[in-house]
Parts: C-alpha cells; structure tokens; sequence
C-alpha cells in the first residue's frame, strides 16, 4: 500500500484538530495539511455533544494558559461565527450565590474576572438578579453579560469547509494505529494505509495519552472519562430560566455544578452531573469498555482520586440515577423546579487528564515527543478557546 505524503498531519478531526489544521494553511498557504480521525464526520465526539457555551474566562487561574486562551478564543470565536452566519444566543451568564458562606468563593470569581479580562463581568445583588432572572434564588451574583452559546458542531463544520477550501484533506475513517520518526520525517501508520509528514500535530481527545504513548511519551498525564448526563426542561416551563444560571463552583469537586443552559434552538439543559464513564466514548449509562475500565482502575493517579473524592462520587452516581434527586440538587437555584418539569436531555464525555497524584489537571497540557506535538488536555474551555489554541500549537509547529 503506497504512503501519502504532506507537510502536515493532524491527528483528531474535532474543533480542536480543526482549528490546528486551518491555522497552520492561514500562515503557509499552499502546504499540504491533512486531518486524520476514524470516525466517518468531524467532530463526532466531545465537539458535538458540547452544551455549546462560550466561556469568557470567570473561573480559571490568572496567568494560567486557560485564562489567556479562553479569553483571547472568545472573542475570536463570536467573531469567526458572526462571520460565517453561525448562530449566536447572547444570553449572558450569571454564577449565584445562594447563602452567605458562599461569597467569599464568588467574590474570588469576580477578581478573577477582572484579572482575566473578562468582558464586562460585574457583582450583582438581588434586586439586579430577579430582573435578569425572576425566578432565580440569590443572595448576590457575578454577572457576566457577554457570555453566549453557540453549536459547537456547526463552528467544526465550518473549519472543516475552510481546510477543505484551503486545499486541505480531510481522511475520514481511518484509525491511527502507530506514529513514529522515519529518517526526516514523521510516519503515521493508519488503518486505511500510511501517511508521512514532516511535522504532526495529535489532538486526541479522550485517546491523547493512548495517541502519545504510540510515540514513546509517557503515560502521565492519563485521561480519565467523565459523562455528564443532562435533563432538559419541557417547553411550557422554559420560561423558567432566560439565560445561563450557574451555581458558585465547591472547590472540592472540579466541575461546575448543576446549572442551567439555554440554547439557541430554544431549548433549556439542566445539568450536567460527572460519574466517571465506563467506556471513553460511553454517552449511554449501559457502555462499558473493558479495556477502558482496566486502564483507569490501574492508573494510580485514578486510584488515588477514587480513594479522596470517593463520596461526592458516590453522590454524583446516586443522583446520575435519580431525576428526584437531580432535580433537587437544580430547586437550590430554581426552587420551584419540579420533577414533572423535566425530559430527558443528551449526554457528553469530558476526557480529563489526571497526573499520577491523583489531582484533575487544571490547565490545558502541550507538549512534544519524537517531534509531534500533542495537546495532552483541553476540557472545557477547549471548544471556546480552539482558535487561540489553534494558534499556541502553530508556534510549536
């Protein structure tokens, strides 16, 4: 079987892979760039089962790569999809306090806001959130106006017509199987025949440590998959929530918490949970990938996770089982939600790269081995960020 040759290979075809691919031919136009994915579309796996928000830069560590790329990607995203004709619901953001112990953690929300750049971001006291969000409950809140929602899958649609346009190749379907250098290039050894580059780029997503072990790097950072489970409200109660209600995050579990998103089609999420996911691609509660639990259960970062955090994970899956009690952990915020307000909603993999002591990384990771670049970590804010990443992975090219 013969080898196709380019100067570029990006490994991974979601909005991130994307991104990098349409980078890269922006500033050497005319180089031959391929995204290599085995699934039959781009952006089949976290890019599309995204709730979609655009993040502004509220939560993360002033000076951290994601404060940086989440703000600079914003803005370049709303541009790009005002550009491209994508939808936008501009419906704002607000992170609520509902008692008074909570507002230390958000008033370090609004100064790193203000740090980050955030755009217009500012605290809020009751009689400013029931206008914004009547049946809100809320002692003060950080209100961040310009935060939006977009379709995630529609922005990757549109980087892949932009590769394509720009002469690149989109090879669909085949599954990288081996990378390594040969003489002065790079050898990325495919089901559906080999490819050689000069230089590849891997963003694999929940695979990016299976993908850079093929290259010798080491296994640390591991990804550790997490499903979120949403539930969405009926129609006749979407008057319920207008925009995007988060609660103030516990500094002792690394997600966000159950909270609200309005889409642009109109509808309304409420979620997501995390429960560690039995398959890496697992979005139904019964898939189950033996492979994908044996190498979390032997990884001792993970072990060491499971043995801190084991009861907010043992509350994360009774409540993953339970739209009672769902729905009661959301009525904190929106107290007169009730269990015959909700359907049931998507669900999402978020890949988490977890270091050997068991800590969530809280940063997005790159690095290179044997001359590829791999993006080790990029949870959200990845999507939001993916042209600001696109570019940090370009220098490194």
């Amino acid at each position: 079987m013969s080898t196709s040759r380019f100067d570029v290979v990006v490994v991974g075809a979601g909005i991130i892979g994307l991104a990098t691919a349409r980078e890269l031919q922006r500033r050497r136009p005319g180089s031959r760039v391929a995204v290599v994915d085995k699934e039959a579309a781009p952006g089949a796996h976290q890019t599309s089962h995204s709730s979609g928000v655009v993040h502004r830069g509220v939560y993360y560590a002033p000076g951290s790569l994601k404060a940086q790329l989440c703000v600079e990607g914003a803005a370049a995203l709303l541009a790009y999809c005002d550009e491209r004709g994508i939808p936008i619901l501009r419906c704002g953001k607000v992170v609520v306090a509902t008692s008074a112990d909570e507002l230390p953690r958000l008033e370090e929300l609004h100064r790193r806001s203000l740090a980050n750049g955030v755009p217009r971001a500012e605290l809020i006291g009751q009689d400013r959130l029931r206008e914004l969000e009547p049946h809100v409950a809320g002692v003060r809140a950080l209100h961040s106006p310009e935060t939006a929602v977009v379709d995630f899958a529609r922005v990757a649609a549109a980087y892949a017509d932009d590769v394509r346009t720009a002469g690149g190749e989109l090879l669909l379907g085949r599954e990288v199987i081996g990378l390594s250098q040969r003489r002065a290039a790079a050898l990325v050894e495919t089901t559906v025949g080999d490819l050689e580059a000069e230089r590849v780029v891997v963003c694999g997503g929940v695979h990016a440590d299976r993908l850079a072990g093929l290259t010798g790097a080491p296994p640390e950072p591991r990804i550790v998959p997490f499903r979120g489970d949403y539930l969405r409200l009926r129609p006749e109660r979407r008057h319920l929530v207008r925009g995007l209600v988060y609660p103030v995050p516990d500094p002792a579990f690394p997600f966000l918490g159950i909270h609200t998103t309005a889409r642009p089609d109109g509808d309304v999420w409420l979620g997501p949970n995390a429960v560690l996911a039995f398959a890496r691609e697992g979005y139904r509660r019964r898939d189950v990938s033996l492979r994908d639990v044996r190498d979390a259960l032997r990884a001792p970062g993970f072990r060491r996770l499971a043995r801190g955090h084991w009861r907010l994970g043992l509350d994360e899956m009774v409540r993953d089982l339970s739209t009672r009690r769902f729905v009661a952990a959301a009525r904190k915020l929106l107290p007169e939600l009730d269990v015959a307000d909700v359907l049931p909603g998507p669900s999402g993999i978020r890949a988490q790269a977890l270091a050997v002591d068991g800590t969530l990384l809280d940063d997005f990771v790159f690095h290179e081995s044997e001359g590829v670049v791999h993006v080790r970590n990029a949870p959200s804010p990845g999507a939001t960020s993916s042209l600001a990443i696109a570019r940090v992975i370009a220098d490194r090219v």
